[in-house]
């Protein structure tokens, strides 16, 4: 579906993306990166929009450069603000679908469908000035979907959902995936992109980081220092066991059942505590990680990527 070999943009003296190889069948891929990593330049590359300073795109085995009517295989949800305000939603989105070749009439009706399927019929008709970000959200989606393509790309699509268009959001995009079409899903929100439950492609700095799926990439993470709160019956004995069999560098006990353990590597620690808390009858309810976050995911993934932490736990 796509690929990109050596693929390097430059704005001058500023790196966009660096050097980035990728082969992407028909599937689900969750583009994760921190606000100017990258991810809006790779889509442009891959769409044809803006031309690769060194290396090569091919999309569908196409250089897509300059090859506007390969762009009808794609659907695009840009994560750039709509100022349309005196069309309605209706005539912004048959105008969207005309564009990839369509006449009016098929066009107006496959707008209709569109809108409909992501919840807009009641407001089709309206002036888009009248949206909230929500609604201008679905409207975007709409005309992203309508005239059905093999690609879609979406960017930030979360941006302004509430939760309940947050839950719909997450279904029609497990419906889509289940299609064989192809995916890709841009964010910088782990949680939300994980619940579709792609193959993840991790970008900072315009460089790929990391690639595979989500257990896959925390795999990587369990072998960087990492901290880890435990909930347990016993967390003074807990403790004691953990540091004697463990590479523990530090632990705090945060509260009577709890405690913060910091170490410097979280698969060891995996490997050991089903053996311990069965040999000596321990209750552990709930292990949650303190580092979760995408920075700090990136900010582990960069210093592997330089070498400044090598796997095992060896700095």
């Amino acid at each position: 579906m796509i690929e990109l070999k050596n693929t390097t943009k430059l704005y001058n003296d500023v790196i966009g993306v660096n050097d980035i190889c990728l082969n992407l069948q028909a599937g689900t891929y969750g583009l994760l990166g921190p606000n100017g990593s990258g991810k809006t330049t790779l889509i442009n590359l891959i769409l044809g929009q803006l031309k690769p300073t060194i290396g090569s795109v091919t999309l569908f085995g196409v250089n897509p450069w300059k090859k506007s009517k390969l762009l009808r295989r794609v659907g695009l949800c840009p994560s750039v603000e709509v100022n349309y305000p005196r069309a309605t939603g209706l005539e912004w989105v048959t105008y969207m679908v005309q564009l990839h070749g369509f006449r009016f009439t098929a066009a107006e009706k496959k707008a209709k469908e569109a809108l409909e399927f992501v919840g807009l019929t009641h407001a089709m008709n309206r002036p888009m000035r009248n949206y909230s970000l929500g609604m201008r959200q679905r409207a975007k989606i709409g005309q992203a979907v309508a005239h059905d393509p093999d690609l879609l790309i979406l960017d930030e699509p979360f941006n302004g959902l509430d939760p309940i268009g947050r839950h719909e959001m997450s279904d029609f995009l497990k419906s889509w995936a289940s299609q064989g079409k192809g995916l890709i899903l841009a964010s910088h929100i782990l949680h939300e992109v994980e619940a579709i439950n792609p193959s993840f492609l991790l970008i900072s700095g315009g460089r790929l980081l990391a690639s595979g799926s989500p257990a896959e990439v925390r795999n990587i993470l369990a072998d960087t220092p990492y901290e880890l709160t435990m909930r347990t019956s016993a967390p003074k004995q807990l403790a004691t066991l953990l540091i004697e069999h463990c590479e523990i560098e530090s632990v705090r006990f945060t509260s009577k059942t709890e405690i913060l353990f910091s170490t410097r590597s979280a698969a060891q620690l995996f490997k050991i505590i089903p053996e311990l808390i069965h040999q000596h009858q321990i209750s552990i309810t709930e292990i949650r990680s303190t580092d979760d976050s995408l920075n700090t995911l990136f900010s582990m993934l960069m210093k592997l990527h330089r070498g400044e932490l090598l796997q095992g736990g060896r700095s």
